[in-house]
């Protein structure tokens, strides 16, 4: 559990490294039918920031903790990029994009943390 809370810590930090807003992290441990164990979404401005985003995920996570993952998706459009790492999922919007699938709705039966921004 303690690498889960360090994980979700380095996560968040790289996020927060790269201007990243409105961040949630979503507690899907208790629902039997989630697909993972936590989501964490964020977005960026841009296509660039948030592809920006996604590589300080990445970077941070192997760097800091040699934590590779499982599969990531999205680069090509960048509007939302989804990295897989089993138990936690990270999912990177374009704003309208975030609004649009809506993924706090949908898992809203979930204990969701919003993370303040860093202004």
């Amino acid at each position: 559990m303690q690498e889960t809370i360090d994980i979700t810590s380095q996560i968040i930090e790289a996020i927060t490294d790269k201007k990243g807003k409105k961040i949630a992290v979503i507690d899907l441990s208790e629902i039997e039918s989630a697909p993972t164990g936590k989501m964490i979404i964020c977005q960026g401005n841009s296509t660039s920031q948030v592809s920006a985003i996604a590589d300080s995920v990445r970077e941070e996570l192997q760097e800091k903790m040699s934590i590779k993952p499982y599969n990531y998706e999205g680069y090509r459009n960048s509007q939302w990029i989804v990295i897989d790492y089993g138990y936690i999922m990270v999912h990177i919007f374009l704003p309208d994009y975030r609004h649009f699938y809506n993924l706090e709705g949908l898992w809203n039966d979930a204990p969701i943390n919003y993370i303040p921004d860093e202004d």
